[in-house]
This record gives C-alpha cells, structure tokens and sequence, in this order.
C-alpha cells in the first residue's frame, strides 16, 4: 500500500492504492476481492444458491425468461449473484481475429449432429483417430474445439458488485447506509437506507437495486460478516470449478495476469481482463474477470466512468454561473436611471 498523501485522501477518479486508509482505516488488512475466471466457469449456478442461502436473499421469481438457461437476467436487489448464459457461433479459441460466423444456423448444426465425423452425436468424447482438427491429438478432445464441434460455444460468467475503488454509490448516499469496510469493500446498511434511490442511477454498472416492497436498496456485501471471521465469501466457497476465486486483491491481479498469459499461448487469444486495471474509469474493481470476448457480450459497460468523478467541477461551473447572475441583476439594477417623482 502507498503511504503519500495520494494514498491516504480520498479521491474523486484515478489511482487509489490505500482504499481502506483513505476512508478512515488507518491500520487496515489487505484490500480484499474476487476474480472470476470465466473460461472454467460450468454455468451451475452454486454461487447463485450459495449467496442467496447465506444472505436470505429472497427468490427472484425462478421464471423463464427466454433467455437460454438465464432464469434470472440481471443483477437486483434479489439476485446478488448472477450467472449468464451466451450462446456464440465460433469457436472457444484459435480464431482469426474479425471472423465472424453469423451466418452459421444454430438449429440445422444441431439436426446435423451425429451424421459426420466433424459433428459426433451424443456420447462422443472426443474426435476419431485420424480426424481430429488440426493441434488436437488423434482421439483426444481438442482444446480449440471441444468435442470436434466448432458451430457452437457457450461463454458463461458469474457476475456480481464490482466493489469499486470509487464507488459512485456511497459517495451520493445521503444517509450513511453505504459505507467502505476495513476489507475495501462497500455495504449497505439496510436499517439506515431510507430508500431514496441516489444511488441507483449513480452506479455505472446497474448493480444496486431497490426491492418493490419497501424501496430500500441492497446488493452483494462479499460476505462481510464472514471476511471479518477470516471466512471466504459463500460464492466462492461452493465455486466447484474455482472460477471464483477470493483474496488479496494484489495477489488476484497478478494470478489473473498469468492465466491470461497461459490462454493466450494456448491459442485463446480473446482472453482479456476486465476491471483490474486501477487507472480505468472507477479506479479499478474490488471484483474483476477474465472474459472471452468483449464486455458488452455479457452486458457489462466498455469503459465505466464514475458517475460522480465530474461533481468538482460542475460545483465550481455552478457557482461561477451564481456569481454571474448576482454580477448581472446588480449591475441592471444599478445601470437603471432613476425616475424623476
């Protein structure tokens, strides 16, 4: 951690290596958060049940929505944990970067499975000898292909709060129910909410969400009340795959850093970190990813801005506009003649 002033203020935008200590933790652990690694993510959903057991999280409804197997859509005050599900018509790895397979039908790929030793049916583990595509071994399943398919890929991702090193949210709360915990992390007070939802347009991510029933906001805490027992957050606990993984956030950068690394030299060049870089739009996530493609392709915003990074200067712009108000109705006063009686 920094120990220079621009460690210890807090900041509007930009670099903030002290998070903790900026608001008030002067002797505070390491800053605490996740990485989720999405290319071993399976789409169970653990984390999803994890979080709400532990947190008595309400059901959100368990509706079909049409969406692939996405039965909950979005981030909410319900959904804490959400895992998505995209469907993709090119393959895991190996492609040439701007190929595009949009004219590739989904639906007649599938009636074709089974039929040729490029699309094996049901129970198929591998290609045959002899046909495996190019840099799998014969009878082996292909790393670039799984299952000698290359029609079709899932990309699945478990989202959640992003914990933001500038966290719009508690910056516009007017109550004190968002507050920074020694870990880095952000929580919200339900008791103190008074749910006058400042906060919710000021996420640039869409995370916080106010319940229909009483209005107060609530998202992901990472499992605050069991950081501060030396526990990790449930999601990551039931993660079968270690998609998932929590700790010091220093020590998931680098580990991150080093995955994407290992996938680019398998051929997974659309491998990419999101959120981790500290001089982004909101000073870095608490919570970041290793995605496969581009961010907008699970719904998460390019380049994320704090909401209220501007706020100095649209004060200053106020004020100046004030003065120059005052300035001219004194001086159309003062310029009038004055009538003769």
């Amino acid at each position: 951690m920094g120990d220079g002033p621009e460690a210890r203020g807090n900041q509007w935008y930009g670099p903030q290596p002290d998070v903790a200590g900026a608001s008030g933790y002067p002797d505070a652990p390491p800053r605490m958060g996740f990485f989720t690694d999405t290319s071993v993510c399976i789409g169970c959903k653990a984390c999803e049940v994890a979080c709400k057991e532990w947190n008595a999280v309400p059901e959100d409804g368990l509706e079909l929505t049409g969406m692939s197997y996405d039965n909950t859509q979005t981030l909410g005050a319900d959904t804490w944990r959400h895992v998505a599900f995209i469907e993709q018509s090119k393959p895991f790895g190996g492609q040439e970067p701007g190929v595009r397979h949009e004219d590739t039908d989904v639906f007649a790929a599938a009636a074709r499975l089974g039929t040729d030793a490029s699309s094996p049916g049901p129970g198929a583990t591998a290609p045959p000898p002899g046909q495996a595509p190019e840099g799998a071994p014969a009878g082996q399943i292909s790393p670039l292909s799984p299952d000698g398919r290359t029609e079709l890929r899932w990309l699945m991702s478990s989202d959640v709060c992003k914990h933001c090193t500038h966290a719009a949210c508690l910056d516009v709360c007017p109550t004190g129910a968002l507050f920074r915990t020694e870990f880095g992390t952000v929580v919200v007070q339900s008791d103190i909410c008074n749910g006058c939802g400042y906060c919710v347009p000021a996420c640039p991510y869409g995370v916080i969400d106010p319940r229909k029933d009483d209005g107060r906001v609530w998202k992901c805490t990472l499992c605050y009340d069991r950081l501060g027992v030396g526990m990790e957050p449930a999601c990551a606990k039931a993660c079968p795959t270690d998609s998932i993984q929590f700790g010091p956030l220093d020590e998931l950068r680098e580990r991150a850093a080093d995955r994407v690394a290992r996938l680019h030299a398998a051929g997974v060049a659309d491998a990419r970190l999101y959120g981790e870089d500290p001089g982004d739009g909101v000073g870095g996530d608490g919570a970041f990813f290793l995605l496969l493609d581009e961010p907008e392709v699970y719904g998460l915003p390019p380049d994320p801005v704090v909401t209220t990074r501007d706020l100095p200067d649209m004060w200053r712009h106020a004020a100046l506009a004030a003065v120059t108000l005052v300035w001219l109705t004194v001086g159309g006063f003062a310029g009038r003649p004055r009538r003769a009686r």
